[in-house]
C-alpha cells in the first residue's frame, strides 16, 4: 500500500503543465456536458488538442487517434448543438432505438478489431488491446454525445473505468485521476440526463 501511495505522489510531482491544463479542461468539458452547456465543446477542444500530443509521445497511438476524432466531433457537435437550438438549456435528450443500438454495437466491434490489429502489427504499442478497447468505447461515446443520446454516458463510464489503470500504467497519474473523476461525473451525468428525459416524456404525455 505504501509503495502505491509513493508512486501516486511521485506521479503527481512529475505532472507537466500541459497535462495539468489538459486535465483541468477535460474535467470542465465533462461537467458542462452533464449540465447540457455548449461550453462542453470549446473546453473539450483545448483538452483533446493537448492530449493528441501527450498520448502520441506515450505510445498510446489509438488514444492519440481518438483524440483527433474528438477534435473533429467536437467541432461537429458544437455546430449540431447550436443549429436551431441557441438556448443550450433547451437541448433535448433522446434514447437510441433498436436500430441505433445495433449501429453503436457495430461501430464498437469494428473499431476494436481494426484498432487492435493495427496496433499489434504496425506499431510499437505495448498495450494494443487495452488501448483499442478504451478508444473503441470512446468513439461510440463521442458519437452518441453529439447526437444527444442518453446512452453516451454508458459508453463514457466504460471508457473511463478502463482508462484509469491504463494511464496510471503509463505514468500519467494526473490523467489517471482525471478519468476517475470522469467516471463519477459520467455516472452523475447519466442520472441527470435520464431525469431530464423522464420529465420531458411526462410533459409530452401530460
Amino acid at each position: 500500500m505504501g509503495e502505491l501511495v509513493d508512486g501516486i505522489i511521485a506521479g503527481f510531482r512529475q505532472t507537466t503543465l500541459l497535462e495539468f491544463i489538459a486535465t483541468t479542461m477535460g474535467v470542465a468539458s465533462v461537467t458542462f456536458s452533464m449540465m447540457r452547456r455548449i461550453l462542453v465543446y470549446p473546453t473539450g477542444i483545448v483538452s483533446v488538442s493537448i492530449y493528441i500530443y501527450l498520448t502520441a509521445t506515450n505510445k498510446l497511438y489509438a488514444d492519440a487517434g481518438v483524440n483527433f476524432y474528438y477534435l473533429i466531433m467536437s467541432i461537429y457537435g458544437w455546430y449540431n448543438w447550436t443549429t436551431g437550438e441557441m438556448d443550450a438549456s433547451q437541448i433535448k435528450v433522446a434514447v437510441n432505438n433498436h436500430k441505433e443500438n445495433l449501429i453503436s454495437l457495430m461501430i464498437l466491434v469494428v473499431s476494436f478489431i481494426t484498432l487492435s490489429q493495427v496496433l499489434s502489427h504496425f506499431t510499437d504499442s505495448d498495450v494494443p488491446y487495452w488501448d483499442a478497447a478504451t478508444t473503441s468505447f470512446a468513439i461510440v461515446g463521442m458519437w452518441l454525445m453529439a447526437q444527444k443520446k442518453l446512452e453516451n454516458w454508458i459508453a463514457w463510464i466504460i471508457t473511463d473505468l478502463l482508462s484509469v489503470p491504463l494511464y496510471y500504467h503509463k505514468g500519467l497519474v494526473f490523467t489517471s485521476l482525471q478519468f476517475l473523476i470522469f467516471t463519477i461525473l459520467a455516472t452523475w451525468g447519466f442520472f441527470i440526463w435520464r431525469g431530464i428525459l423522464n420529465r420531458n416524456t411526462n410533459s409530452a404525455v401530460g
